[in-house]
């Protein structure tokens, strides 16, 4: 499903990846630990398409996904790769349901399509009452839920997860923790997820340390 070979990146003299291979095969949750500044987050930023390698190539589904041009690799994320991040990065101005319809609406769905998709998403995540509060109005543990509705919207391949935890109280990392093992196995996505939590990495099927932009241990979760 995804082949990320011989992935070099730096900035500046510092190196922060030093040709990291891996494969992910459809389906399979993966956690990706290590110390900070180990490489974790610039590597699934490049396996999202975020950020560019030095040297190396991403392949997803087939597709070598760093050699599209710039409009092919905007339209290849928006409908094949979900982001669910530390802080949720929801709109503050729109509603719950806003937020989630928005990547259909940035690919140009109707409108109507595009809201009876979220909302469905949202009731089925739990948050049927809850569509038209804007961020500001819901718990650490709703923001959540909406942004994984969100990654949802387009039915993507792979869901990518930056620390998706680390802003969540005990009770909501539990919660967390649920639902990425619900979308798993309701949708069947290949979840990538980058943590400092030895909970959540602990529901992964494997798990890959790096240590100094290097693989150094993968082994079942």
């Amino acid at each position: 499903m995804i082949d990320v070979i011989d992935i070099h990146k730096s900035f500046g003299n510092l190196q922060v990846l030093q040709g990291v291979s891996l494969h992910i095969d459809k389906g399979e949750i993966v956690a990706i630990i290590g110390k900070s500044g180990a490489g974790k987050t610039t590597l699934l930023q490049i396996i999202g398409t975020l950020e560019q390698p030095d040297s190396g190539s991403v392949r997803i589904d087939g597709t070598d996904v760093l050699h599209l041009r710039e409009s092919a690799l905007a339209e290849f994320r928006n409908k094949h790769i979900g982001f669910i991040f530390q802080f949720h990065q929801l709109l503050p101005e729109f509603t719950a349901l806003e937020n989630v319809m928005m990547p259909a609406l940035i690919h140009r769905d109707s409108e109507r399509d595009a809201r009876r998709r979220a909302e469905q998403l949202l009731t089925d995540l739990g948050l049927k009452e809850r569509m038209e509060h804007k961020p500001n109005e819901l718990s650490g543990g709703e923001k959540q839920r909406v942004a994984a509705a969100r990654a949802m919207m387009m039915s993507p391949d792979v869901i990518l997860a930056d620390e998706p935890s680390g802003s969540l109280d005990e009770a909501n990392k539990q919660e967390l923790h649920a639902l990425l093992r619900d979308l798993r196995r309701r949708f069947g996505q290949t979840i990538i997820i980058v943590t400092h939590d030895k909970e959540l990495a602990a529901i992964a099927d494997r798990i890959i340390e790096l240590k100094d932009g290097k693989v150094v241990s993968a082994n079942l979760g």
